[in-house]
């Protein structure tokens, strides 16, 4: 598979399938190279700030403008409307896989949201499930996609190339982008944040440098790869929340050259420089941020993705897992491989939990008691990756979400162990 590195986010980037598809010194000459027609593909308004523009120009057999009418599906995405209001903490077991044949369209459901499909912000949260390869070609009018892949391999085929995922990595496709999800292996499945709001991007470092956490040099986006088929297609799009299809004559996925940077991409996980303390305490877990998409206010996120990955504990005099603590932001919680640090059992590779704004929570009775009383030698926590799904909206499940048999009804007793040990007599 031949990738393009991303030497950094709002950067321009070009790949040609031809020699001398791509157009030199102009946008849309009157005559494209190998008579393709040009077409610009805006992530963001035109007039956005330079720093802050996404936009690529493609190059492609046929344009989009030449498809027919859009019918509305009979079968529409799973998950249902929100649910009830609840504070509550919840947590869930794994989805299962379904039985019959699905695609990753098709085995898409809502797990909980923060904003209706027609805002400019907020996120919806999925988990994808899937035993069969898409036939057909799908674009995401309400959101750019972050999926985290938790089993099996898959190869998005997209407009501007193919990028190959598996558990461990993470793909981003802007909002809008046409692609197609096949299978390398049996069955798939995994999670998906639907971004609403301002793009994703690599967190400002601050006091901590110009090096650390995730590199932008380890980004990947594809070389440009077309389809040229003359071909039935069904065009899928999910507008205002919506499935909507059409019938093609010929593959979408017919771009032969395009430059820009509002193009998909991926990374791999474990190439994250994860930071900590050498002497104590905890550094608050943003961290651990591998992508950000930032509101108007400095500093208060639309959505951050956080990671938990391999580390060393050091820190002396320290409570090592992560505080008992009440929190602005609301968290949704995901596991891909292994166990997570602060949860001795019930949170399985899969599943999900929520923790809504100024829900508390922390590490169970087990967990607390074990991390009190344990010998504080340097140690390594190995083979785990949780991460995050953090947004400063509140997240409400969708009523499958309240209503699944996934749902644990007996979550908030992973605390009710905790003992009561202080003596006012007994420092």
């Amino acid at each position: 598979m031949n990738l393009e590195y991303l030497s950094g986010f709002g950067n321009e980037f070009a790949s040609e399938a031809l020699p001398g598809a791509l157009p030199v010194g102009q946008n849309s000459p009157q005559k494209a190279p190998y008579g393709l027609y040009t077409e610009l593909f805006s992530g963001t308004a035109f007039t956005m700030a330079r720093s802050e523009a996404r936009r690529t120009w493609l190059y492609r057999i046929q344009p989009s403008a030449n498809h027919p009418a859009f019918s509305k599906l009979e079968r529409q995405l799973a998950g249902g409307p929100l649910g009830a209001v609840t504070p509550n903490r919840l947590r869930w077991n794994p989805l299962d896989i379904p039985g019959e044949p699905t695609d990753f369209i098709d085995g898409l459901v809502g797990m909980v949201a923060n904003a209706a499909s027609q805002r400019p912000s907020g996120i919806s949260v999925h988990t994808y499930r899937a035993n069969r390869s898409m036939e057909r070609v799908f674009f995401n009018a309400d959101g750019e996609l972050l999926i985290v892949p938790e089993q099996g391999r898959l190869r998005i085929a997209t407009e501007l190339g193919v990028l190959e995922v598996e558990p461990l990595e993470i793909v981003v496709l802007p909002r809008g982008l046409k692609f197609r999800v096949e299978l390398l292996d049996a069955q798939a499945r995994g999670y998906v944040a639907e971004n609403h709001g301002a793009p994703l991007r690599l967190p400002d470092l601050g006091p901590i440098g110009s090096n650390g956490l995730a590199n932008p040099r380890d980004f990947l986006s594809p070389v440009a790869h077309y389809e040229d088929l003359k071909q039935p297609t069904t065009l899928v799009q999910k507008f205002l929340g919506e499935l909507w299809a059409c019938e093609l004559d010929h593959s979408p996925l017919n771009v032969v050259a395009w430059h820009g940077n509002n193009v998909p991409y991926k990374y791999d996980l474990r190439r994250f420089n994860t930071l900590g303390t050498v002497s104590f305490d905890h550094p608050d877990p943003s961290i651990f941020t591998v992508l950000t998409s930032p509101t108007s206010v400095h500093g208060l996120a639309n959505l951050d993705f956080v990671i938990f990955p391999p580390r060393w504990m050091v820190a002396e005099n320290t409570f090592r897992p992560p505080w008992f603590h009440r929190n602005l932001m609301n968290e949704y919680m995901g596991l891909i491989q292994g166990a997570y640090d602060a949860k001795a059992e019930g949170f399985l590779p899969g599943g999900a939990s929520l923790h809504s704004c100024m829900s508390a929570h922390g590490p169970d009775g087990e967990t607390c008691t074990k991390a009190i009383n344990a010998e504080l030698a340097p140690h390594k926590i190995d083979n785990t990756m949780a991460f995050m799904f953090e947004t400063s909206q509140v997240l409400r499940p969708t009523q499958f979400a309240l209503e699944c048999p996934q749902l644990q009804p007996a979550y908030d007793a992973c605390w009710a162990s905790l003992p009561a040990t202080f003596n006012p007599n007994r420092r």
